[in-house]
């Protein structure tokens, strides 16, 4: 779908989703005026303000952007919100549209989200204030949540979190299609070049300069800084932000989905959040990728309820028109179950871990066994992995570029490649609910010095079609978690590696099996592991490996499922 129909469609859409609010339109005649607000180092900002006819004062909407080719969809918001009372604002981010200034994603939405917010509250016709965003706009909320002036009551912040590390890395692997695309689309200049090519550059670091066309250092910083306790990381910017929900106070309404790709890095948000914001702070998961839409196929949804304007409009109605404050609460959306589950607090509360083993030694239709009990000699199963053969990815949380891999899918049948194992297990004689992180814990060897496991966790059901539940992927350099440092591994040593997960809640079926792939690729969600030691980005070339998974005796590898 061209750039064009696409707004097309997205306009068409949101205007149906304000036909459905509860509240009907009270003003025929609205105001909109544009200024160029100036902030304190007198670079200016251009700025949206719609108001309905009156002189106020009137609860207003604060939003700032920039993607400038989505003002039509900031237009449209104003235009319904003043419709029905409100006053609302847009500011495209220094550098971006018709403002002034240099566009450096982040370092500027402080001082001048600060700004503008502060211009807002002294404004007349400005009676509270709430502030929407979504994605990168959530961003430039987030980053004066701990300083806003007194009539901001609330955020309202979807699909976006405050630990950066968390939404760039997985035990030293960059999530490419999120980070690099994003880049390629907001360097601050026309990016032409193919995508795939850009993504399988080396050496990455120079892939800016040698195919986009300019030096992006921030690019440069994300994809050079692969361990959590590198100063970039833990200073300045990205540091304040992390520290941010513990300052918060305001009641905040986080939004996300399971498959979308800040997923992490929000439930981190979530879990630091001061308890004075937390007590009237709604933290809500659905079953839809970064843009909102449903995306898991062998599921219904008949009960997703996935409309942000309907969710956003409520919020601000009760907050800032009837002057209410929400009760604190964690609304998680069962998958397959297609209902809605409210929790107290997250971290979810401690489930009993389910351990199913892997057994190398039996094997059928393609597939080895996945048991409630380890075997009791040890077997190992072998693949070569190429990185210029990548298994691509389909059926993912950690992407955005490549739309059509996002969710959970229909996955192709055991044996499709030689460099993916699978392990299944016997049809579940129960129903039983999964909630939180899952884990697999693998023993492994390779002949490189480093490379990388990835899983795979779906569910098949009695008809034989498989859908993936979750997706991970780990490091021997990285291989106990993603918060250590870089460490050394000797090719041919067995080794534990643990792969973690997101946070996910589904329902199991009795009848169903469960199907765990492995294997040590996962592209785009994932960058390709050259097979050599070092900074992923840094690296030239590639080499195949012989892996080895080891199973039963003493080397229980095992998927730790937490459940009811």
């Amino acid at each position: 779908m061209g750039k064009n129909n696409w707004m097309v469609k997205v306009l068409a859409d949101m205007k149906q989703d304000y036909a459905r609010l509860e509240t009907a339109p009270t003003h025929t005649v609205c105001q909109s005026e544009t200024i160029m607000l100036p902030m304190p180092d007198g670079c200016r900002l251009y700025t949206v303000v719609h108001r309905p006819t009156g002189p106020g004062p009137f609860p207003t909407i604060l939003m700032r952007s920039c993607y400038p080719d989505q003002e039509a969809m900031l237009r449209l918001n104003g235009e319904e919100y003043s419709r029905r009372g409100f006053a609302f604002v847009y500011q495209m981010c220094r550098g971006t549209g018709l403002s002034e200034g240099k566009w450096q994603p982040n370092v500027n939405e402080r001082a001048d989200g600060k700004a503008c917010v502060d211009w807002l509250a002294e404004q007349d016709w400005t009676r509270s204030i709430g502030f929407w965003g979504n994605s990168y706009l959530a961003l430039t909320g987030w980053v004066i949540a701990d300083i806003l002036p007194d009539k901001v009551k609330t955020l309202y912040l979807t699909h976006y979190g405050t630990d950066r590390f968390i939404s760039a890395y997985q035990c030293g692997l960059f999530r490419q299609d999120v980070l690099t695309s994003w880049a390629m689309s907001n360097a601050g200049f026309p990016v032409s070049t193919d995508y795939q090519t850009s993504l399988r550059y080396r050496p990455q670091i120079e892939v800016d300069e040698d195919l986009w066309g300019g030096r992006l250092n921030w690019y440069r910083d994300w994809i050079t800084n692969t361990n959590r306790q590198d100063i970039y990381w833990n200073e300045g910017f990205w540091q304040l932000l992390k520290e941010i929900p513990a300052k918060t106070k305001v009641p905040i309404y986080l939004g996300e989905g399971w498959y979308d790709h800040h997923l992490g890095s929000a439930l981190e948000g979530w879990a630091t959040l001061s308890e004075e914001s937390k007590k009237h702070s709604v933290l809500r998961i659905g079953a839809w990728n970064h843009f909102f839409q449903p995306c898991t196929a062998g599921a219904p949804t008949n009960h997703l309820d996935n409309s942000d304007i309907q969710q956003a409009f409520a919020w601000f109605k009760r907050i800032l028109c009837q002057e209410q404050k929400p009760e604190g609460c964690v609304l998680t959306y069962q998958i397959n179950a297609d209902r809605w589950l409210k929790q107290d607090s997250y971290p979810f509360d401690e489930r009993k871990p389910m351990n199913f083993y892997l057994d190398a030694s039996r094997r059928h239709a393609n597939a080895s066994t996945l048991s409630l009990e380890s075997a009791e000699q040890t077997a190992v199963a072998t693949y070569v992995f190429d990185p210029e053969n990548p298994v691509p990815s389909h059926g993912a949380e950690a992407m955005l570029a490549t739309t059509q891999a996002i969710g959970s899918l229909l996955q192709l049948p055991c044996g499709y490649r030689e460099d993916v194992l699978s392990f299944v297990s016997d049809p579940l004689e129960k129903p039983f609910s999964i909630l939180g992180k899952i884990q697999v814990v693998l023993y492994v060897a390779s002949t490189a010095d480093d490379t990388a496991f990835a899983m795979k966790l779906m569910e098949v059901k009695e008809d034989g079609t498989a859908y993936n539940i979750r997706t991970g992927i780990t490091t021997l350099a990285y291989r106990q978690n993603s918060r250590q440092n870089r460490q050394p591994y000797e090719p041919g040593t067995v080794v534990e590696a643990i792969i973690d997960c997101w946070d996910i809640c589904w329902q199991l079926s009795a009848g169903s099996r469960l199907r765990l792939d492995i294997t040590s690729s996962d592209f785009p969600q994932y960058a390709i592991h050259s097979n050599f030691t070092g900074i992923w980005s840094l690296q030239t070339e590639t080499q195949t490996a012989r892996q080895a998974i080891y199973t039963g005796g003493d080397t229980p590898s095992r998927l730790i499922l937490p459940v009811n």
